[in-house]
């Protein structure tokens, strides 16, 4: 595949797994139906994104961006796991949603025609913001 694929070709699909759903209380068809919003309103941006790209790299970009603000949202959620233990409340919901970005990203990962881009897009934005190994 060349560097310019045709946007046909750039198709992300993602959508929340049936465990993270499974691992919801009963009483939390709130939460799932939130979960199930989220990831499609998430997959409408990014592939309005993807599509107005003129690259895979530019795509891959986007995806990097999506990538980033996943990991933030999941390191949140993973924050709240402690707080809301201490309090005697049930982080149930904050795993949820942590577990849920968590997959998301590696949905992400399962685009053949995206993943190596990311991986170089995660590595230059390593070196443009200065992080040098071994120094």
């Amino acid at each position: 595949m060349t560097d310019n694929a045709p946007e046909t070709d750039r198709e992300v699909s993602l959508g929340v797994p049936q465990g993270v759903l499974e691992s919801l209380p009963e009483d939390g068809q709130n939460a799932a139906a939130d979960m199930k919003e989220a990831v499609a309103g998430l997959e409408r941006s990014l592939q309005g994104a993807i599509d107005s790209a003129d690259s895979d790299s530019e795509a891959a970009g986007y995806a990097v961006d999506a990538i980033e603000h996943l990991e933030d949202r999941m390191e949140t959620y993973d924050g709240f796991v402690p707080e809301l233990r201490a309090w005697g409340q049930s982080p149930i919901y904050a795993i949820a949603w942590r577990n849920l970005y968590a997959e998301v990203i590696a949905q992400l990962y399962e685009h053949e025609w995206l993943a190596d881009h990311i991986d170089r897009e995660r590595n230059y934005r390593m070196v443009e913001d200065g992080i040098r190994f071994g120094d």
